[in-house]
């Protein structure tokens, strides 16, 4: 077992994107959140989002492509990228609905899961998959 020390905590899921500023507002209208932050050079924004944050970074950066290396995004519509973003909400459908309505493009419409789970699937400004889920209770 980990001790203290060396126990970690989830803080960021960063995001990368082709534009920043509009990706949270894009978020914000589309999903419910509040920008909490959105730096003067628009290259970096966050959301109040809970305990972990969501923050958005441009596709290419010095700071980060020359470390990292760049971002690689999916060669078509038909792909997807590696990460999607889940978020739970207690009416699915409205969620879904709110999201497609500011912006979002259609994926899958929400549908009940034999695991006791509503889902429903959409693609954010950039491409990215978005999972509009119920919370699943055990």
């Amino acid at each position: 077992m980990a001790s203290g020390a060396v126990r970690p905590a989830f803080a960021y899921t960063v995001v990368y994107v082709k534009d920043v500023a509009k990706s949270a507002a894009f978020y914000s209208a589309a999903f419910g959140y509040t920008v909490r932050r959105l730096d003067q050079s628009h290259k970096w924004a966050e959301l109040e989002s809970g305990a972990t944050t969501i923050a958005f970074t441009p596709l290419h950066q010095r700071e980060t492509d020359a470390l990292t290396g760049a971002v690689q995004l999916p060669d078509s519509p038909a792909e997807r990228g590696p990460v999607e973003i889940c978020f739970d909400y207690a009416d699915v459908d409205a969620a879904y609905r709110r999201a497609v309505d500011n912006g979002a493009v259609p994926v899958s419409a929400p549908e009940q899961k034999n695991w006791g789970q509503k889902v429903g699937y959409v693609r954010d400004i950039d491409g990215i998959i978005v999972r509009l889920g119920s919370h699943v209770r055990e």
